[in-house]
């Protein structure tokens, strides 16, 4: 049973202990998770991953979101802010994707909302709430990750005032991580970025 400390995974590499839960993990652990991701539909993905995995276990979006990407026109946002009563129809059938109505509901009105957004603005929206990294010190075990900070309670409420939903501080915080404007990585993960 891990402590919540790095552990040595199949090649032997210490890694975050989650990325050891399930094979899949440990590619998205140490290509994907942590690292910066920018661009307006990219982000759009990503907070959309994290609102549709809001109660479920991440691994259970990261099966399923070739299926996502599919149903969601590869999160363009012009081409979702277009979906129309069929098209919500249609992801409510769809068995690729969580079949949840209110993320369904709150993932095609986000599209609609960030369409009248100016290019690039969802972006440098995200972005500002970046903290300092040279603040944050390297994590040595899970339970000195917080589910929630300050910067995304701040980042939660910016989104909600320009009208984004299923954006709370638990999804905000993911979604930081996730994209790179926080490293999570424990502090001898293989994967941790270099100060």
């Amino acid at each position: 049973m891990s402590d919540g400390a790095a552990l040595a995974g199949p090649d032997g590499a210490l890694r975050c202990p989650w990325a050891l839960s399930a094979p899949e993990y440990v590619a998205y652990h140490d290509e994907e998770w942590g690292r910066t991701v920018h661009g307006d539909d990219a982000l759009f993905e990503r907070l959309s991953l994290e609102a549709f995995q809001s109660g479920l276990s991440w691994i259970t979006i990261l099966r399923r979101r070739p299926g996502f990407r599919a149903a969601f026109a590869d999160f363009k946002i012009a081409s979702v802010a277009a979906f129309t009563e069929e098209d919500r129809e249609r992801l409510l059938a769809d068995a690729g994707i969580i079949r949840n109505r209110a993320k369904i509901d709150a993932t095609l009105a986000n599209a609609r909302a960030l369409a009248e957004w100016a290019p690039g603005e969802l972006d440098e929206l995200i972005w500002s709430h970046a903290p300092d990294p040279a603040g944050r010190p390297a994590p040595k075990t899970l339970s000195d990750v917080p589910p929630v900070t300050p910067g995304s309670t701040a980042l939660s409420k910016a989104l909600k005032k320009r009208g984004l939903r299923f954006v709370g501080p638990t999804t905000a915080y993911a979604l930081m991580q996730a994209c790179g404007l926080v490293d999570d990585h424990l502090e001898t993960c293989v994967a941790r970025s270099a100060p």
